[in-house]
């Protein structure tokens, strides 16, 4: 069978685009699994503890992450645009997160409360947690931008952040419930 653009429908087409884009993403969100558990046994491999005010807060990144990957998997499964919205604010939550979190690290280690070797791990796992959101808000724009026939990702979320009062309401929202 011979493909030309007259066989395929603007649907298709629109539908084959956004398919491609994400792709890349969801590959992406698969390494950064895998370096999170690399991290795990490199932990218990080497004996390495979080302080208990470390854990606390790498237990309230994780579960905004894991929120973020449901909201995403909703989104995309369902195609579910309202779901795919409520991603992004969440997303810059998760980068709040992790600046705060990378400064606590700072002063712990300063006070002596924490180690080097437990800084590296620390950072890896901040690091892929957030690249994990970031992923995440791709795969909702691309969703967003293709029910509204557009593929220009970064332009739509900007315009998203900068345009409406609910995007900063659920920003809030994650950001009370998301708070170390």
């Amino acid at each position: 069978v011979k493909l030309s653009s007259s066989n395929i429908s603007e649907h298709d087409s629109v539908e084959s685009a956004k398919l491609l884009k994400m792709i890349g993403d969801f590959e992406r969100i698969s390494d950064h699994s895998v370096n999170l558990l690399e991290s795990a046994e490199e932990m218990k491999e080497k004996g390495i503890e979080f302080t208990d005010n470390a854990k606390k807060e790498i237990n309230t990144l994780c579960n905004a992450v894991t929120e973020i990957l449901d909201l995403t998997y909703k989104a995309y499964i369902e195609n579910d645009i309202e779901t795919a919205y409520l991603v992004e604010p969440l997303e810059q939550v998760v980068d709040g997160l992790k600046e705060k979190m990378r400064t606590h690290h700072i002063l712990r280690l300063q006070q002596g409360e924490c180690s080097i070797i437990a800084g590296f791990v620390w950072s890896d796992l901040l690091n892929n947690l957030e690249r994990t959101a970031d992923h995440c808000s791709n795969i909702a724009g691309c969703l967003i931008e293709a029910a509204n026939n557009k593929m220009t990702i970064h332009e739509d979320l900007r315009d998203i952040r900068s345009n409406s009062q609910d995007y900063w309401d659920k920003y809030k929202n994650y950001l009370g419930k998301y708070a170390v």
